[in-house]
């Protein structure tokens, strides 16, 4: 029976795909679509898709030699199932008509109807909807792809997918329909998250640290990495794609956009040398893997505050985020937390940073779309408190959302691998593969 089901559902695609054909044209009269933010918007589309193999390499780095295929297999299977899905109905559960601020109607764009012809987003009236639609399927596509390296090297590949299936409507959907809808719970609250500080990095690093309580500890915890080469080769692939992923949320080609890139930018490298020069401070040698776990934290702290921020504000932004999350992940090994590769202390902690900043540093002037009003530094409060309830209800409800899917995926299908297939690796014991 289980063997029978996977082919059931790809039956089930071809049936819906002949069904709804999604032939209609959308033709909205005074729509004018600028084929320079197009071109922009496609390329960044193309950018942050790339940052998923980036992460497959950067985790795949980290782990024993036995473990490095399933790990990046973990990341390469979210473009496969979560592009199906969003394609379906994730778009619409995310962008769809608003349920009460909280999840969109699945059946707004459902099997993506409308999105021929001139169609637009609201928020992205230069770009075709499809594109957006795109654009945004590669964020959904890379966040339960970070949750994979708080449970790496011992997590069954059949129940990954039932829970990352599950995390998307369940999690992810509902915190992008709450935040980037005009319609929306916190969008409507005033919260600024340009590219996914809150929907993506924090969801994804509350749920790594249910994930990590809930799967308990591995048979054994220390490990030399197999590759910091691939360590690398991932730092530089997500750098570059993070342009498309922060500097491509302006949805178009003009200043903001040239902004985002900018902050992106001063924020990583000024995390990963504040990385580097605190370990150094701490007696430490300075180590090319926390060189590349800095960059990329600067890169997770800057995400909700790239278009709202100048770019002194960010490097800032940067060197605190490195200095915190470090000591987090100093905490965390000293604690029976296994998150494998720190994804909580990373993402989770340097999205939370990164959120709280944005409320100290916003400036109107920088995006005259933030209408929430300046952050704390400048001397008003309003948007440092906005984001300091957003940060607790979006903190409860991850982690323990999460830590309830964990348990349903585990009833339908055990989340953990034997003994004997942990000790043995999960190429082999998932998917009968060695390097």
């Amino acid at each position: 029976m289980k063997k029978i089901i996977p082919f059931a559902i790809l039956i089930i695609v071809v049936i819906l795909a002949l069904v709804y054909p999604s032939t209609e044209t959308v033709n909205i009269p005074g729509n004018k679509i600028d084929s320079g933010d197009t071109a922009w918007l496609l390329t960044a589309t193309a950018l942050v898709l790339l940052m998923t193999p980036g992460l497959a390499f950067f985790y795949g780095g980290m782990v024993s030699k036995k473990n490095v295929l399933s790990t990046m297999m973990q990341s390469f299977v979210c473009m496969g199932i979560i592009t199906i899905i969003w394609v379906i109905f994730g778009f619409s559960l995310a962008f769809g008509d608003s349920l009460y601020g909280i999840i969109g109607n699945p059946s707004t764009f459902f099997m993506m109807k409308g999105m021929l012809g001139n169609a637009t987003w609201k928020l992205g009236p230069t770009v075709p909807l499809v594109l957006f639609a795109m654009f945004q399927l590669k964020f959904a596509v890379i966040t339960p792809a970070l949750i994979t390296g708080a449970f790496a090297e011992r997590i069954r590949f059949n129940s990954y997918i039932i829970f990352l299936c599950l995390f998307l409507i369940f999690i992810y959907a509902p915190l992008a329909h709450s935040t980037w809808h005009p319609d929306g719970l916190m969008f409507k609250l005033g919260v600024l998250d340009f590219a996914g500080g809150t929907v993506v990095h924090m969801s994804a690093g509350w749920a790594a640290l249910a994930s990590a309580l809930y799967l308990k500890q591995r048979k054994t915890i220390s490990h030399s990495p197999a590759r910091i080469s691939y360590i690398l080769l991932g730092t530089g692939l997500l750098w570059f794609g993070w342009f498309g992923f922060n500097a491509g949320s302006a949805l178009g080609s003009g200043a903001l956009a040239a902004t985002a890139l900018a902050t992106t930018t001063t924020a990583s490298a000024a995390a990963a040398m504040s990385w580097v020069f605190f370990e150094m401070a701490r007696g430490k040698k300075p180590s090319v893997m926390g060189a590349c776990i800095g960059a990329v934290v600067g890169l997770v702290a800057i995400t909700p505050a790239a278009g709202y921020v100048t770019i002194p504000s960010s490097l800032i932004i940067g060197i605190v985020a490195a200095v915190v999350s470090n000591l987090v992940v100093a905490w965390r090994s000293r604690t029976s937390i296994d998150d494998t590769l720190d994804v909580f202390p990373c993402h989770g902690v340097g999205g939370m940073v990164g959120m709280l900043l944005t409320g100290v540093f916003a400036h109107q002037n920088v995006n005259a779309g933030n209408t929430t009003g300046n952050g704390l530094f400048y001397g008003e409060t309003h948007l440092f408190f906005v984001h300091l309830i957003a940060l607790a209800a979006v903190s409860v409800f991850a982690f323990f959302g999460s830590y309830i899917l964990l348990k349903v995926t585990d009833l339908i299908s055990p989340l953990r691998v034997s003994e004997e297939d942990e000790i043995a690796g999960l190429d082999v014991s998932q998917h009968g593969e060695t390097m």
